[in-house]
């Protein structure tokens, strides 16, 4: 049964940093595109970031600048560095992933808080 495990949200200031991590049980992990979504009280769900199988990075207008992509095939990991966290930012966060010829989510993780406090 494949998981996707998000960890590294939490409460921050306005203008800190934060890391969050997502672990896949995804045997074949590399194939699939993965993907950051968030979703604030009331807003609908947002994709925020995505890194596909190759490696390349895509953003949102709204955290170019401030947020990076990556992934660690080796451990299964992708995660999303958040610098100079805004108010705005504050939502659950979700991990995706998608294989690559896939043009919807395949799994979900079950999402970490974060708060930017002003």
């Amino acid at each position: 049964q494949v998981q996707l495990v998000e960890s590294g949200g939490g409460l921050v200031q306005a203008g800190g940093s934060l890391r969050l991590s997502c672990a896949a049980s995804i045997r074949t992990f590399s194939v699939y595109d993965m993907e950051w979504y968030r979703q604030a009280p009331g807003k609908e769900r947002e994709l925020v970031a995505g890194i596909s199988s190759g490696g390349s990075p895509s953003y949102v207008d709204s955290v170019k600048g401030r947020f990076t992509i990556s992934r660690d095939n080796g451990k299964n990991t992708v995660y999303l560095q958040m610098n100079s966290l805004k108010p705005e930012d504050t939502a659950v966060y979700y991990c995706a992933a998608r294989w690559r010829f896939s043009r919807q989510v395949d799994y979900w993780g079950q999402g970490t808080q974060v708060t930017v406090s002003s």
